[in-house]
């Protein structure tokens, strides 16, 4: 078995990433030696059964809800009372199975339970693996947004077991190629020319780079949030019909036509953009019909990086970065604009 790693380098806090297939074998000898308690956080219908690989230590097994809303205060409270019940101390570790909503909330939890222990994360969805498992970004969602409460808890080490990716429908498949093109942007990189334990790689070692360098979003890392603005806000109005992925390959193009409003990039890298996400990722490019306007703008007002009126990651001259207070009625023409003809 040859397995690819990726180091998070993050001083007394960097951690490996395992890739490729059978990486879920080496979890036993990743967790903290100290630990005698083990909390197996998953869902339903997650495709690896890690119980028999941890040895003799006390482990429980910590079924959680599917869907978004499943991604909410209930959901932690149930992990830590399942640790209370333990009798979990802080040299104990929680192992996530399971795709992004299941490592958000188990490393949430992780990061509160006796105010911070260890959690190992086996990521089992595309988007999982290439987002949402590195970096230590965990959360919930409130009525008032999405991810709006969390904390940045850094795991002690992540395993992409690309085995798991044969279980997983179209639509998941769908959903990790919208993280997929952002990385492309941001990068130039052709990701889909790659096998699939190098595409993981590559894709980890992007963020692992970004979150190195500004590993708490006061800078670069809100690079990694290109085209969420008007995802997280899709989302939520489409009552999560749309995944994540595909709302962010939508915001993505959203996002190129609104720099080209704003004078800031020109048609033919609107194109490029049409182009890569639509037939080099194979994702729609154009914002549902259904959805309201005035809803999608108050949801944008409220996403997380909005610091002075809408907020949103544009292309430009230099690149892509984070430009505020955009004008509302500039935004309501885009979006007129880019919605399914």
């Amino acid at each position: 078995m040859s397995l690819k790693r990726v180091q998070v380098e993050l001083g007394d806090r960097a951690y490996g990433v395992l890739i490729g297939s059978g990486a879920v074998g080496e979890l036993s000898s990743l967790l903290p030696e100290r630990a005698t308690r083990v909390l197996v956080v998953t869902q339903a219908g997650i495709p690896f059964d890690v119980l028999p690989l941890l040895g003799s230590r006390n482990v429980r097994r910590h079924e959680i809800g599917a869907g978004e809303s499943a991604k909410s205060i209930d959901t932690v409270m149930s992990i830590l009372d399942a640790l209370g019940e333990m009798g979990a101390t802080r040299n104990d570790v929680i192992v996530s199975v399971g795709g992004g909503l299941v490592t958000d909330v188990a490393g949430f939890a992780a990061s509160l339970w006796h105010r911070g222990i260890g959690v190992v994360h086996v990521a089992t969805s595309l988007l999982a693996m290439v987002d949402a498992a590195i970096g230590g970004k965990t959360g919930i969602n409130t009525r008032h947004g999405k991810n709006l409460v969390g904390s940045f808890w850094q795991p002690r080490a992540v395993i992409c077991d690309t085995d798991a990716l044969a279980s997983l429908p179209a639509s998941e498949i769908r959903g990790g190629r919208g993280e997929m093109a952002k990385y492309h942007f941001l990068t130039g990189d052709d990701l889909l020319a790659l096998g699939i334990d190098e595409l993981v790689a590559r894709c980890v070692q992007i963020k692992a780079e970004i979150v190195e360098q500004d590993e708490r979003e006061g800078g670069r890392r809100a690079l990694l949030n290109y085209g969420h603005t008007l995802g997280h806000a899709i989302e939520r109005e489409s009552n999560f019909a749309v995944s994540h992925g595909e709302a962010v390959a939508i915001g993505l193009v959203f996002a190129a036509k609104l720099a080209r409003r704003m004078g800031r990039i020109d048609s033919s890298r609107v194109e490029y953009h049409e182009r890569v996400v639509r037939d080099h990722y194979g994702l729609s490019i154009d914002l549902p019909k259904a959805l309201s306007h005035d809803r999608l703008v108050v949801l944008m007002q409220g996403d997380k990086k909005a610091l002075n009126g809408l907020t949103f990651i544009l292309d430009g001259p230099r690149g892509c970065e984070v430009v505020n207070g955009v004008d509302e009625a500039l935004v309501r023409e885009v979006l007129a604009e880019s919605e399914v003809r």
